[in-house]
């Protein structure tokens, strides 16, 4: 199963180190029966999609919490065992956790696929996004309307190989 893990350039360099994205449990996002049903798609790379653009919204919350971290998000896809990513059920309808799941323990750096992450460009938006997330999740409409703009910018994919790259 292909679950995406949110991250921050810090946490990422954390996992580089250890070689693992953990301790554990994770937080990720996978394509679960509830993405399913509110995405309404049987294109497996839209859902996947979905669950990417997920996990991103995600990465901006750590980087929100962290006031050191750089602003850009990023995501890991990593490849577990069926069964090691579990939906909890009590969270499938609550919109915020679409596609949530639970990973136990650390997973093994070497499981990831590709690593997605801004562009130097979004920062900016990035930067504004993580300001005002708390007015946005309040409902304030100029608040959301600049997430939004922080979520136009698309991840950019990187092989497992270049991290070092990114987190030089």
């Amino acid at each position: 199963m292909r679950v995406y893990v949110p991250l921050t350039l810090s946490g990422l360099a954390a996992a580089h180190r250890a070689g693992e994205i953990g301790p554990g449990p994770l937080t990720a996002y996978a394509v679960t029966p509830a993405l399913r049903e509110w995405y309404v798609s049987d294109d497996i790379e839209e859902l996947e999609y979905a669950a990417l653009n997920r996990a991103a919204a995600a990465s901006l919350r750590l980087i929100a919490g962290d006031p050191g971290a750089v602003r850009r998000r990023v995501v890991v896809a990593v490849d577990v065992p069926d069964g090691q990513a579990v939906a909890d059920p009590d969270h499938s309808l609550d919109p915020s956790s679409l596609g949530e799941v639970r990973i136990a323990s650390a997973v093994a750096l070497a499981k990831a696929a590709a690593v997605h992450v801004d562009a130097d460009e979004a920062e900016k938006d990035v930067t504004a996004a993580a300001s005002v997330l708390g007015a946005a999740d309040l409902g304030d409409d100029d608040a959301q309307f600049v997430v939004d703009g922080a979520e136009d910018h698309e991840l950019l994919w990187f092989g497992v190989q270049e991290i070092s790259n990114l987190i030089g």
